[in-house]
C-alpha cells in the first residue's frame, strides 16, 4: 500500500512497479523511498556542494544528467549483483529530499556496501544514522548477504560518527589513492544477526 504515511507516496513509486518493491520504508523521523525527477532541485543543492562531495565517489553533474540519473534510479531494480542503486532519504511528513543512500550488492551476493550523502540542513539531527539503520534492515530483510560494509575517509569525522551510531564497527584501515590523493580509508561492518 503506497499511502502508508501522512502523505501520498504514489508520485515517488517506481515507474515500473513490482509487488516486491520494498520501498517506501518508514523509519525514525525519515522515509526511504525511490528517487524521482521531482527531487532535482534538492538533489542538485547538496550534490553540487563541494564540501559534501569531498569524500564521495560521485561528482557534481549538470541538471540534464542529474534528471536522467534520478529517472534511472526511480526505475532501477534494487540488489542486483555487481550494481549500485541510489534511494532517497526523505522527510516523512512532506517527502522532501534530505539525502540519498547508495546500495551495492557484491557479485557473489554475500556482501553489500552502503554509502550516503545528507544535505547540510539535515545534518546533526540523527537523521543520517536513522536512515543508515533503516537501510541496513532493508538490506538484511531483502537479501541473503552475510554483512554490510560502510567505507569512509579517515578525515570524514561526521561519517565515522554516523557509522558508529548506526551500529557498525571498524574492521580495517587501508591506504588508498582517491582522486589523485593518498588517504586512509576506514572500513566498517555490520554482520547479519543470528547468522
Amino acid at each position: 500500500m503506497w499511502n502508508t504515511g501522512p502523505f501520498d507516496l504514489t508520485a515517488f513509486r517506481p515507474s515500473v512497479l513490482t509487488t516486491s518493491d520494498p520501498l517506501p520504508r518508514f523509519g525514525a523521523n525519515i522515509v526511504l523511498r525511490r528517487l524521482n525527477v521531482s527531487d532535482l532541485a534538492a538533489f542538485q543543492a547538496y550534490r553540487t556542494d563541494a564540501e559534501l562531495g569531498r569524500y564521495q565517489g560521485w561528482s557534481a553533474m549538470p541538471d540534464a544528467e542529474a534528471r536522467a540519473f534520478l529517472d534511472e534510479m526511480n526505475q532501477a531494480p534494487l540488489f542486483q549483483p555487481g550494481q549500485w542503486a541510489q534511494i532517497a532519504i526523505a522527510e516523512p511528513q512532506t517527502s522532501a529530499l534530505l539525502g540519498d543512500i547508495g546500495l551495492y550488492l557484491a557479485p557473489d551476493a554475500r556482501e553489500a556496501e552502503i554509502g550516503f550523502t545528507l544535505a547540510r540542513h539535515a545534518q546533526g539531527r540523527g537523521l543520517g544514522a536513522a536512515a543508515v539503520r533503516e537501510a541496513l534492515q532493508l538490506i538484511f530483510q531483502s537479501t541473503a548477504v552475510e554483512r554490510v560494509l560502510g567505507i569512509t575517509d579517515a578525515r570524514n569525522k561526521a561519517s565515522i560518527a554516523l557509522l558508529e551510531r548506526a551500529g557498525m564497527r571498524k574492521i580495517e584501515e587501508r591506504t588508498v589513492e582517491f582522486r589523485g590523493e593518498v588517504c586512509v580509508e576506514l572500513v566498517y561492518v555490520r554482520a547479519r544477526q543470528g547468522g
